[in-house]
């Protein structure tokens, strides 16, 4: 059965531990391995002793062309997130410690997005998910972030209590916040891939740094919002 979401894979999954471990041995184990599941391996991977695709067959150039343009829409985009920062200076002012939870928030959504993102990117590439499993994909990546958000969350409820003592208002504030955000981390980090090949893009390029920038911006929206309601304070 698949690795992810129980599409067998058969000889396409044998061939892609091959091609790894032929990978890690540099070529020498090539005489060991069945050819025809090498071939189908390979074709799919890049043979190492050619260089991977990607990176083989362009120049430095080429490779720098191909990713600029995401790093500056999305160094553009960041200024979203400053917007939002500035936004909420005044509560920032009444409790200067929720600054110090945000980059807790913001690293544990790029890192949950990111490791979505890259599940997918393998299905895809062994062929275990294709763009009409979107919402078969959604709706277990949804449920895995609720389950990880919960524990997530639980643990750090348990941390900040002890931490902060009778401030359990600003603990559950946190706590929440960090749910949310694994939650959409995960429903985000899956989606992209699949809409990346759906317009022919390469996720490889464009999800990991743009799940970092959305889940960093709604990440920070959910915080405040729910710092104003929970806590009492108003927005500049």
């Amino acid at each position: 059965m698949g690795l992810l979401y129980g599409r067998p894979q058969g000889r396409v999954g044998q061939g892609l531990g091959a091609a790894h471990s032929l990978a890690q041995g540099r070529g020498y184990l090539i005489q060991m391995l069945h050819p025809q599941i090498l071939g189908h391996a390979l074709q799919r991977v890049g043979s190492p002793e050619r260089g991977l695709p990607i990176l083989g067959g362009q120049g430095v150039f080429q490779l720098a062309k191909n990713r600029i343009a995401w790093l500056l829409i999305l160094m553009v985009s960041s200024m979203i997130t400053g917007g939002i920062l500035a936004k909420y200076e005044a509560a920032f002012a009444v409790i200067p410690l929720l600054v110090t939870f945000i980059p807790m928030l913001t690293d544990t959504g790029g890192n949950a997005g990111s490791q979505s993102s890259t599940m997918i990117i393998r299905g895809m590439a062994v062929g275990e998910i294709e763009p009409g499993d979107l919402f078969k994909v959604l709706w277990k990546e949804l449920r895995v972030g609720v389950i990880v958000g919960m524990i997530l969350g639980f643990v750090n409820y348990v941390r900040l209590v002890i931490l902060y003592p009778g401030r359990e208002m600003l603990c559950l504030t946190v706590v929440l916040s960090l749910m949310a955000t694994v939650i959409i981390a995960k429903t985000i980090g899956c989606m992209l891939p699949i809409a990346a090949k759906v317009f022919h893009m390469d996720p490889a390029i464009m999800a990991a740094p743009l799940i970092t920038t959305i889940v960093d911006t709604l990440s920070l929206m959910v915080y405040f919002t729910l710092a104003t309601t929970l806590l009492g304070m108003t927005s500049m």
